[in-house]
C-alpha cells in the first residue's frame, strides 16, 4: 500500500477530504518523528512500540571486493507490535 492509498482509505473511514487526510497523516509522521527524536520511544497501546535503539560497530565485508570493512555504529527506530495487532494478522 503506497501513502496515497493510506490517505483515501483514512479520508473514507473518517468521513474526511482527501486533503484533511493527507494533513492529518502528515502532522502523526512528524509527531511520531519528533517524540522519538527526542524521547527515543513511543507507545501507541493496543498497536505497538516504536523505540530507536543504537546498532554496535561491527566488521562488515564489501560485497563488490569481499575485503573486511568496519560499520560504523548507528541509531535505528524498531518496531515492536502490540498484543492487539498480533492478534489482528494472525
Amino acid at each position: 500500500m503506497t501513502k496515497a492509498e493510506l490517505v483515501e482509505r483514512i479520508a473514507e473511514k473518517a468521513n474526511l477530504t482527501k486533503a484533511n487526510a493527507e494533513r492529518s497523516l502528515n502532522a502523526f509522521l512528524e509527531s511520531v518523528q519528533e517524540v522519538l527524536v527526542a524521547e527515543g520511544k513511543l507507545t501507541l497501546t493496543g498497536f505497538g512500540t516504536f523505540v530507536v535503539e543504537e546498532r554496535k560497530e561491527r566488521l562488515g565485508r564489501n560485497p563488490q571486493s569481499g575485503e573486511p570493512i568496519i560499520i560504523p555504529e548507528t541509531k535505528v527506530v524498531k518496531f515492536r507490535p502490540g498484543k492487539l495487532l498480533k492478534e489482528a494478522v494472525k
